[in-house]
């Protein structure tokens, strides 16, 4: 079985990065991770088992008190054992980071697409009415549990098939616009993570002209690939379309975890399908595209977007590590994070994506 939800932002390894709240001291010299602070107990802290299944009960579910803790670091997501039943999966959506109004968006675009007989797992209607539950101070939605594996992109009629369900995603997405979710941009995902790490002396002192001076002229020049990419148009997209947001079931991809959907250019959902070298990413773009034009017109000039993309994401994963670095899980689960190893690679990786965007786009053959 694996998790529907959150296999995506929450922990992304170095393919990943390549496909795409708290004060600290800032001494450098040792490379060992800055401790967060512990004065405050973060608000998961209190969502004990117990919790759960309280929380599933309110909601009129039976459950026979078993519960498994699934793979999620952004939120956090659960199954629970059901009396005469299926297990449920259960997403306890981190505290102040979407509003109501913005989580209920989400869920009724996937709903949308499940319509449409789109694969997505919608969040249950409980009640048949409501689709986002409140217990305790927390926010949660309920699940189908899926099974699935992971997609094999290797195989290039899988990429053919992944290609004609992002565009019928993308089909759905561009009928309507969002009211409440945020846009990509470059001040969201790379300006305001820039300016939270400066802030909140994440960079070590040391590295701090050379991080200032490399962030800002990769941000000047992502700016000049947006603007210059203006008329490219902007719909509903997944938002974090990698191979880990995808389950593989009966030959079709079932796309989970919307809980980064924004409004966006089709590109998002694409590229980080993409792995290899120059000519590896090439071939697979076109089997990809190829599907994807039987349901919806692929926009060649979004090409163009590929690289820019790509640095928005690792600039994003370092400020959305820094930014949750108060959750206890963090620090456990990425203790590589804040040392003065991981700033000195991280603004090395920053320097080659700054050369990336000199190349040229890949092209459709």
């Amino acid at each position: 079985m694996v998790n529907i939800n959150d296999t995506e932002d929450d922990e992304l390894d170095e393919d990943a990065l390549c496909n795409g709240n708290t004060l600290f001291s800032d001494k450098e010299e040792s490379d060992e991770a800055k401790e967060p602070p512990s004065m405050l107990v973060h608000p998961y802290q209190r969502l004990s088992p117990e919790r759960v299944l309280e929380a599933m009960e309110s909601v009129g579910v039976q459950t026979d008190a078993r519960i498994l803790a699934l793979n999620s670091y952004e939120n956090r997501v659960y199954q629970v054992g059901v009396e005469d039943g299926p297990p449920l999966i259960v997403k306890f959506y981190r505290p102040a980071r979407w509003s109501r109004e913005q989580i209920l968006e989400e869920h009724r675009f996937a709903q949308e697409l499940a319509d449409l007989e789109i694969p997505v797992v919608p969040p249950l209607a409980l009640n048949s009415v409501d689709t986002l539950y409140e217990f305790d101070g927390f926010s949660f939605s309920v699940f189908e549990r899926l099974a699935g594996r992971a997609p094999e992109l290797d195989n290039l009629d899988n990429l053919l098939v992944m290609g004609r369900f992002i565009a019928r995603v993308h089909a759905v997405g561009s009928t309507a616009q969002f009211q409440h979710r945020i846009d990509l941009s470059v001040d969201t995902l790379a300006i305001q993570g820039r300016e939270f790490l400066l802030k909140n002396a994440f960079i070590p002192e040391s590295l701090i002209p050379a991080y200032e001076t490399l962030s800002q002229d990769l941000i000047d020049k992502l700016q000049e690939i947006f603007a210059r990419n203006a008329d490219i148009k902007k719909i509903r997209i997944h938002g974090d379309c990698h191979p880990g947001n995808v389950l593989w079931r009966d030959e079709v991809p079932n796309f989970v975890d919307f809980d980064d959907t924004v409004t966006g250019p089709a590109i998002q959902d694409i590229w980080m399908m993409l792995s290899g070298d120059r000519l590896q990413r090439q071939g697979q773009l076109a089997e990809i595209v190829d599907g994807y034009n039987e349901f919806f017109d692929f926009n060649p000039k979004e090409l163009d977007l590929v690289e820019a993309l790509r640095a928005l994401r690792i600039m994003h994963y370092s400020a959305w590590l820094a930014r949750r670095w108060e959750d206890p899980a963090f620090p456990m689960s990425f203790p590589w994070f804040n040392t003065q190893r991981y700033w000195a690679e991280h603004i090395l990786e920053l320097r080659e994506q700054l050369s990336a965007l000199d190349e040229p786009p890949l092209r459709l053959f």
